[in-house]
């Protein structure tokens, strides 16, 4: 498929579109026709719009049609696929190490991937150059206390005890969530620093007329509720920190929301998989956090979370990882001076790229090298950012 003249574009490998929508129940409304279609097919339903994705071209005119006789307009423009990059001189040890933590499966080109297809996939290159001091960006990653345990990756370290190295170094803090309430009404949830229960589907069906039902439930109450639908799968999730009370100035207690979430999706015959949720982030320590800041803010695109005292960046549409800013001290010279042994790496339509690239450079960042549709780009610090253009 080319790119031109169509609202769909090639990101990341994947064939790939977003419909803007007004509410859930709109979006839910599409989803609810493209799951019709083929049970492979990826859906995001946000309550801005709805990005799908193919693993090839033989849906996308059947969805584009279904998406305007509801009258949803694609915005191709918005589209963008953050990943992690690891450099190794391991690769082997560093992929297995990543692999027993995230519970990812292993990708066609050597890294790892979520079997989910929500939180960014680790690609894994080989390097040689010596970088022996601590990178200035980690992984943040939440699982369930059992899959926690489970994936046991050694002796933990760190004020907090959770934090885990891989064979080169690189961090990773594997925090173990928790029930999100003692109520029975909420037992499918887990709190995995966002609020999120999965459920099993058995038919397409039963997929779309719980999606539906969820979307509704959400529009009432008022919340932006993100629902991810997968191969038998649905995923309810609040987003990170978002069914705090101050979130978005609702009088809502998230609770009362999941339980209702969870009272639409039993009497529809789904079944919750306790194990499956997952949180990741990327955590960046900067000696000039707002400098840095801002540099991701315009590179990604991303939001800044409005609450007083939170460094957190994010994606509008909550489709990408969350971003979080520490401040170092300046005078770790020589540890801000090394490479990173891990960058992240923005895949973008190739009709969006070069002004994504104006826009970071803009903001502060430096482009140190360029080939055929890729372009490495420094923010104030040192921390990298490759920016991919269509595949």
């Amino acid at each position: 498929m080319t790119e031109s003249g169509t609202g769909w574009r090639v990101v990341d490998g994947v064939t790939t579109t977003w419909f803007d929508a007004s509410s859930l129940s709109e979006g839910a409304a599409l989803a609810g026709r493209v799951v019709e279609l083929s049970a492979d097919i990826v859906v995001d339903l946000r309550a801005t719009g709805v990005r799908v994705r193919l693993d090839s071209d033989e849906y996308a005119d059947a969805v584009s049609a279904a998406a305007r006789v509801l009258g949803l307009p694609p915005n191709p423009a918005v589209l963008q696929s953050l990943s992690v990059v690891v450099e190794s001189a391991n690769p082997l040890g560093v992929r297995q190490f990543w692999q027993g933590v995230l519970d990812y499966a292993p990708g066609e080109d050597g890294g790892l991937t979520d079997r989910l297809r929500r939180d960014p996939a680790i690609r894994v290159r080989q390097s040689t150059e010596p970088r022996p001091l601590r990178n200035r960006l980690h992984l943040d990653v939440v699982r369930p206390a059992a899959a926690v345990e489970q994936a046991s990756p050694g002796e933990a370290s760190g004020p907090y005890g959770v934090c885990h190295s891989d064979p080169d170094g690189n961090e990773v803090d594997l925090v173990p969530g928790a029930a999100l309430g003692e109520s029975v009404g909420t037992a499918d949830w887990q709190a995995v620093f966002s609020a999120m229960a999965c459920y099993r589907i058995t038919s397409p069906t039963q997929q779309r007329e719980l999606a539906a039902a969820a979307a509704a439930l959400a529009d009432d109450a008022g919340f932006p509720l993100l629902v991810d639908l997968r191969p038998g799968l649905v995923i309810f999730d609040s987003g990170k920190d978002q069914a705090d009370d101050d979130a978005h100035g609702l009088e809502l207690d998230f609770t009362d929301l999941a339980g209702r979430l969870q009272a639409a999706a039993r009497e529809l015959g789904a079944t919750a998989d306790p194990g499956l949720p997952r949180f990741a982030q990327l955590f960046f320590d900067a000696a000039d956090v707002d400098a840095v800041r801002a540099f991701w803010i315009a590179a990604l695109g991303y939001a800044q979370d409005r609450r007083a005292g939170v460094s957190d960046i994010y994606d509008p549409r909550r489709l990408n990882p969350v971003l979080v800013f520490q401040e170092i001290d300046a005078s770790e010279t020589e540890r801000r001076r090394q490479r990173n042994r891990i960058h992240a790496e923005l895949a973008v339509p190739s009709d969006v790229a070069q002004a994504r690239l104006a826009t970071a450079v803009a903001a502060g960042g430096r482009l140190l090298d360029e080939s055929a549709g890729r372009w490495r780009i420094a923010d104030p610090e040192g921390n990298e950012l490759v920016v991919v253009s269509g595949a």
